[in-house]
């Protein structure tokens, strides 16, 4: 990984550019994508049956939007089944059952539910594309 690395950074030291450089031009090609995660314990008996409560109100009852992105597919990996929330839609995910929902939004974002397998937790994971650094810091900001 090193020697590519560093063959990299010769190739653009080449056109005159550097790593950094590089990684603004990919940013700027394919989107700057920003990535949080948020995690809630609640612990004891009670603890456990309120982080079930929480995902199957989610898989029970989801959400129309989440903030100002449209929610458009949700993947169910315990049921197997991808919704399309528009057309109404169904797929198999193919993949091992899980206790996660996954919720598509619009504008190429997403937000993720999973409950810990080993802890008291439930773990919200989120994911936006912006135009800038500053675009994608605002619209995760707004997401959280």
């Amino acid at each position: 990984a090193v020697m590519m690395l560093s063959e990299a950074a010769a190739f653009y030291k080449n056109q005159g550019r550097n790593l950094w450089d590089q990684m603004l031009q990919i940013y700027k090609k394919y989107g700057f994508y920003k990535e949080a995660l948020e995690t809630m314990t609640f612990k004891g008996k009670e603890g456990a049956a309120r982080i079930q409560t929480l995902v199957e109100k989610f898989r029970e009852n989801p959400p129309e939007q989440m903030a100002d992105f449209e929610v458009l597919r949700i993947r169910d990996y315990n049921r197997s089944i991808i919704s399309d929330r528009l057309s109404g839609e169904k797929e198999e995910t193919c993949l091992p059952k899980s206790n996660v929902l996954y919720f598509e939004l619009s504008r190429g974002a997403w937000f993720c539910v999973r409950p810990s397998g080993t802890e008291p937790k439930i773990k919200y994971y989120f994911g936006v594309i912006g135009q800038s650094m500053e675009q994608a810091e605002e619209e995760l900001k707004k997401l959280r």
